[in-house]
């Protein structure tokens, strides 16, 4: 009897002990393990819930089964034709064969040191081999794109429509035949064989943003400035045309105004001519005498003050400054 009680407290101290050990792991939803025994793969686990291993000898590495997110640098790349650009880049990535990840590169870390080798090499060669519409435009689409000045302020229809005929500006680049996403696929094809060997499956890879350099930058500015210098010559153009048209018009009217009011003054001086005329006559004909006297008269004060000398006074002319009966 003593000796079966000794035995079960041996057991029981045993078990205790077992337990303590850690006999058992629990894999989440979404994780999987590889167990290893002294450094040596013996299993790799796929299910979840609570799973047996040796205590002490057996080592439980769990990594995760859910896609995981590569955030890389932002890169200078030169493109083709030489034009630096910045670009920056993520991916989405999964360990497809816990085994060779564990073999290859043991951590979720030492997986991201890879994925920074493959991917900016990847990335790098890419853009280096296309051009730059390549890798900034995804389609064609922009040179379908028509686009018209807001000229609403004006009136007239015809130079609404003049004006905007100057300044549409019809977008012509140059055509593209793989675009953003194309080279995006072909990151994916190139990079997706050199991580199936550390046991990654990519899912894919996106270019998140491209960054034109300054020089480059400044490239684009100065032709955005070229192109508004052009339109604003189109409406300084216009404005001209406009003056020009206005300023004819004027003149035409000026013209006009001038010619008809000239016409209606020699009407009017024609009338009074005739009236006064007509006065002259009644004058005379009441007393012809006075009206000769009168005329002389005022002729007189138009002429005399301008005569320095008279060498005779037998002229007609000045038979009233001296006749016989004014001498008297």
């Amino acid at each position: 009897m003593k000796k079966l009680i000794t035995t079960l407290v041996i057991v029981a101290v045993l078990a205790v002990i077992f337990f303590v050990l850690g006999p058992f792991y629990v894999l989440d939803e979404g994780q999987m393990a590889v167990i290893t025994r002294f450094g040596k793969i013996v299993d790799v686990d796929e299910e979840a819930g609570l799973s047996f291993k040796m205590p002490i000898i057996d080592n439980v590495v769990k990594y995760p089964r859910k896609l995981l997110s590569w955030d890389g640098d932002a890169q200078r790349i030169p493109t083709k034709e030489n034009q630096f650009i910045w670009v920056d880049a993520t991916a989405r990535w999964r360990i497809s064969d816990a085994k060779k990840f564990y073999e290859t590169v043991n951590t979720i870390q030492g997986g991201l040191a890879r994925l920074n080798d493959i991917l900016d090499s990847t990335i790098r060669t890419v853009i280096s081999e296309n051009y730059l519409n390549e890798a900034v435009r995804s389609s064609n689409q922009i040179n379908s794109i028509h686009i018209e000045e807001d000229v609403g302020n004006i009136e007239d229809l015809e130079d609404k429509e003049t004006l905007r005929s100057l300044t549409a500006t019809d977008s012509k680049q140059q055509e593209i035949s793989i675009g953003r996403e194309g080279l995006s696929n072909r990151m994916l094809a190139q990079a997706k064989d050199l991580t199936m060997i550390y046991g990654i499956e990519l899912e894919d890879i996106i270019i998140r943003q491209i960054r034109y350099s300054d020089d480059l930058t400044e490239s684009v500015y100065t032709r955005m400035i070229k192109e508004r210098n052009q339109i604003a010559e189109a409406y300084r153009s216009f404005g001209r045309g406009q003056l020009a048209s206005w300023q004819g018009r004027t003149d035409n009217d000026k013209m006009t105004i001038l010619s008809q009011a000239y016409a209606e003054s020699e009407k009017i001086k024609g009338g009074a001519d005739a009236e006064a005329a007509r006065i002259y006559a009644d004058a005379y004909s009441e007393d012809p005498e006075f009206f000769k006297l009168w005329t002389l008269l005022e002729s007189y004060k138009l002429t005399l003050p301008g005569i320095d000398k008279v060498f005779s006074s037998d002229l007609d002319y000045f038979d009233y400054l001296y006749s016989v009966e004014n001498d008297n």
